[in-house]
């Protein structure tokens, strides 16, 4: 949750900081993280995910000044790394915060296009390659970290996440070959992909940290 939180949040900075979208954008991606973060301050117990709800929110009544909003949401998104800290080193945190961030971000923005279709297609395939180089940085630690897939008792978890790994993958290099199509089916099927690229990212963040903790 602290991962996926901190991911929404500087996903959320990221696109802002593009300039690419408006007021109302900023509106639905201050009340995502304000939401998940809610439910991250309920888990945990602690004060850190309890105010950077606070401060995402305040992203809401700012949405007309970009540079604040960017300044709330990146400041939401270390808070809710804080929080995650009780439980989990920092690294994990932000390797897996950045490759939900990414996935998620992209499939939120990608239904933004129904609302605004004159969006540029680069920022989607920014998100994408976010999510692919988050997910690489990710199993890389988790490696250093002992991770040994199809080894152990373990082993069946291992296949998993191997099997989830690749399919994030696949999905999100979809994404990609995706947004090549000029017609605006294309964005139609990346963003239908990228759904199933957060679900099975959410398998491989829970998965792969299951087999090292």
């Amino acid at each position: 949750m602290a991962m996926w939180a901190a991911g929404l949040a500087a996903g959320g900075a990221l696109v802002v900081w593009w300039r690419v979208v408006g007021r109302g954008y900023i509106w639905l991606t201050a009340a995502v993280v304000a939401l998940v973060g809610v439910g991250l301050g309920v888990i945990t117990g602690d004060v850190a995910p309890w105010i950077g709800t606070v401060v995402a929110t305040a992203a809401v009544f700012v949405a007309s000044r970009p540079r604040l909003v960017v300044g709330a949401l990146v400041v939401a998104a270390v808070l809710f790394i804080v929080a995650g800290m009780t439980d989990s080193a920092a690294v994990p945190l932000i390797t897996g915060a950045v490759f939900l961030g990414g996935v998620t971000t992209e499939m939120m923005l990608g239904h933004w296009f129904l609302v605004d279709p004159q969006l540029p297609r680069w920022s989607l395939s920014r998100l994408a390659l976010v999510g692919a180089v988050g997910l690489g940085i990710d199993l890389i630690y988790l490696l250093t970290d002992g991770l040994i897939p199809g080894a152990g008792d373990d082993a069946i978890l291992g296949w998993a996440y191997v099997a989830l790994f690749v399919m994030t993958a696949v999905l999100i290099l979809g994404v990609t070959f995706s947004l090549k199509e000029p017609s605006y089916t294309g964005v139609m099927a990346a963003t239908g992909l990228s759904y199933l690229a957060v679900l099975t990212a959410f398998g491989v963040a829970v998965v792969g940290r299951m087999l090292v903790s």
